[in-house]
């Protein structure tokens, strides 16, 4: 056996343990939304990008991604509608509502009014956008399979634009861990901008107008 496994390449065994990895963590970071799922897909589309299997492993990584976030969110979802039918409520509907501002549930119902699903896929690429827009679909009882239906296109957009910025940084490098470093700080900067811009704003308001 140890002969047989010194016989298989270093890069195989990296993947048949690396791609199940990131399926289970993005789908749980779409289910659970702690882990930094983008800096996750990005840091894979670097080391992808550095394989000899290249382009395979780059689309190998945007396929399971996708899969994977799309899997979480249904997930997600689907909880969430028991909550909804529930007298009771769920903690995971409650999870949903603890996320999600007055003000950015009024503004997600509004754009899922006028957009329909199509709004998901706008919502995936946001920052912190996912979760309003989804608890708006959850309030308007949007059935599973609609909700299923706007959700698809919207992992897929969100898995490419991540790999890409994963790509961008392994391109720029030689050395993955200096991509991979570039690209997780891409990501984190994408996250915490809207944050610190709501932050910021209303202070510079206020001193334009004193």
């Amino acid at each position: 056996m140890a002969a047989a496994a010194g016989q298989v390449p270093p890069e195989t065994a990296q993947q048949a343990v690396g791609y199940p990895a990131l399926f289970v963590l993005v789908a749980l970071g779409a289910l659970v939304p702690v882990i930094p799922t983008g800096a996750l897909v990005s840091t894979a589309a670097v080391v992808a990008f550095h394989q000899e299997s290249l382009p395979l492993a780059v689309l190998l990584v945007f396929a399971v991604s996708a899969l994977a976030a799309f899997t979480g969110d249904v997930a997600l979802y689907w909880l969430g509608r028991r909550g909804v039918r529930s007298r009771g409520g769920s903690r995971w509907l409650e999870a949903l509502r603890r996320r999600a501002t007055a003000e950015r549930l009024e503004q997600a119902q509004a754009k899922l009014d006028e957009h329909g699903v199509l709004v998901l896929v706008v919502s995936r690429l946001v920052p912190a956008g996912r979760i309003p827009v989804m608890l708006a679909c959850l309030l308007a009882e949007l059935p599973l399979r609609r909700f299923a239906r706007g959700d698809g296109p919207a992992c897929l957009a969100w898995a490419a634009t991540y790999g890409l910025i994963g790509i961008l940084g392994g391109s720029l490098f030689s050395e993955p861990w200096k991509g991979v470093a570039l690209a997780v700080g891409l990501t984190l900067l994408i996250s915490a901008g809207p944050a610190v811009w709501r932050r910021i704003r209303p202070r510079g308001v206020g001193a334009s107008r004193g």
